[in-house]
C-alpha cells in the first residue's frame, strides 16, 4: 500500500470523488458535518460523520468504503487503534487526523496521518493515494 510522508509534493486540485465511498469518523460535529460537505461537493458518497469506533465498524461493514478519515482521538478518549486494524483487514484507506503532532502507529497501518487544522491539498493528496491503492486490488 503506498503512503505519504510530509516530503511527498502536494497537488492542490481537488480530486473528482465521483463513485467514491468514504467513511468519515470524527468526534467533533463541526469538523466532521465540514469534511462531509466538502467530500459530497467533490462528488464523493459519505458514511457518517460518525463519532466511536463501534459506530464506524458498524458502517465500514454494510458501506464498504473505499477510503475513511479517522480521527485518531474519538469520543471518551477512546483511541482508534482498532478501528484502525479493521479497517486495513477491508482493505480500506486510512487517512488519520489528529490535532496532535505526532500519533504512535506502526508503519503501513495509515496512508497519512495529518496534523489539524487540515490543509485541503494534503487531504486531497491523501484521498489519491486511498482511491488509486483500492482501485489497484480491485484490479
Amino acid at each position: 500500500m503506498a503512503t505519504l510522508n510530509n516530503s511527498d509534493p502536494i497537488e492542490a486540485e481537488a480530486p473528482d470523488l465521483s463513485g467514491v465511498r468514504i467513511l468519515v469518523v470524527e468526534d467533533s460535529w463541526h469538523i466532521g458535518v465540514a469534511l462531509k460537505s466538502l467530500l459530497r461537493a467533490l462528488g464523493a458518497e459519505v458514511a457518517g460523520p460518525v463519532a466511536t469506533a463501534a459506530d464506524a465498524a458498524g458502517l465500514a461493514s454494510t458501506q464498504n468504503p473505499d477510503a475513511a478519515i479517522v480521527d485518531y482521538n474519538l469520543r471518551g478518549g477512546e483511541l482508534a487503534h482498532g478501528l484502525i486494524d479493521r479497517l486495513n483487514e477491508l482493505g480500506v484507506g486510512v487517512i488519520v487526523i489528529s490535532a496532535y503532532a505526532s500519533v504512535p502507529l506502526a508503519p503501513g497501518k495509515a496512508i497519512v496521518v495529518l496534523q489539524k487544522p487540515l490543509v485541503e491539498a494534503q487531504l486531497f493528496a491523501a484521498l489519491r493515494v486511498a482511491i488509486d491503492n483500492r482501485r489497484a486490488v480491485a484490479t
